[in-house]
């Protein structure tokens, strides 16, 4: 938690490229702005001269309309280049965002006025060998996962922790986790909820098959490998993003990465106990209207 943030005036407005709410919102939002004398970037985040502004550093926030997908998108943009995010939850559960689309205006306020204070989430890296040589990396704010293709066949994957054998899991994946990403697929999977600002690496099987079936707590500087043996295909999904294929014998590394995600928040620093029973018990994916 980072205390007394200035107030922001180089700000950009992004929308999810695909929510015409989102992006019929950002533009209120920018008027508002210009209402205040702030000249904003706006579009939607694939834009250039979004990612321009965010590279250049010369962003003191970005704001961000979607929902936890969109929210996931500015981390990977963000992060490298210490932009704070705000999001306006125009999706589903929203566990990423600060503030309903109900509810902007007076967030505006108090955003202006540095009213808030910045919270941090740890990242990861991911590292995709195969015979020594590195084939792809990539940042992970919620998951890394290493598991089987469309075959409904487990696949064997050796686990190592800090270059030592843990196990062999024959298993559908093995997930690698934030804290951020324990309230993803890392808990539809079984794992434990971590608060937010831990800086571990949670390793969760998914349907393992006469496996270790619990979910294990790394310490930040701990390293995962994860060794895939398989005659079928095998995948790496990072952050929900497009599957990869992975052959037999390729290694997948994971670590504590050298960003960090920076998130504004308007509410206490309680605000996530609060928020994750209110999810739990109003699962909008069910389909329950409670």
């Amino acid at each position: 938690m980072t205390a007394s943030p200035l107030p922001p005036r180089r700000i950009a407005v992004a929308a999810h490229p695909d929510m015409p709410e989102a992006i019929a919102l950002a533009a209120e939002v920018v008027a508002r702005l210009e209402a205040e004398g702030i000249s904003p970037v706006q579009g939607v985040l694939k834009d250039r001269a979004v990612r321009e502004a965010v590279a250049a550093r010369g962003l003191d926030l970005l704001v961000a309309l979607g929902g936890d997908g969109t929210m996931l998108r500015a981390g990977h943009l963000c992060a490298p280049h210490e932009v704070p995010i705000l999001g306006i939850n125009l999706g589903k559960l929203g566990f990423l965002t600060e503030v309903s689309r109900d509810e902007w205006h007076e967030a505006m306020d108090r955003v202006l006025s540095g009213d808030y204070w910045l919270e941090e989430r740890m990242m990861l890296r991911a590292v995709q060998r195969r015979e020594g040589e590195i084939l792809g990396s990539w940042d992970v704010l919620n998951e890394c996962l290493v598991g089987r293709g469309e075959v409904v066949r487990p696949v064997r994957l050796i686990t190592e922790i800090d270059g030592r054998y843990l196990t062999t899991y024959v298993a559908d994946g093995l997930i690698a986790a934030t804290a951020t990403g324990s309230t993803a697929y890392a808990l539809a999977a079984g794992g434990p909820i971590l608060p937010p600002e831990l800086r571990n690496i949670l390793i969760v099987p998914v349907a393992p098959h006469l496996s270790v079936d619990r979910a294990i707590v790394l310490h930040e500087g701990s390293w995962v490998r994860i060794t895939v043996r398989t005659d079928h295909k095998a995948i790496i999904s990072v952050d929900g993003h497009e599957a990869l294929p992975l052959q037999d014998r390729d290694q997948v590394d994971v670590r504590a990465g050298e960003h960090t995600a920076v998130f504004v928040r308007l509410q206490d620093p309680g605000y996530f106990y609060r928020n994750l029973t209110s999810h739990m018990n109003q699962n909008p994916f069910s389909g329950a209207d409670k």
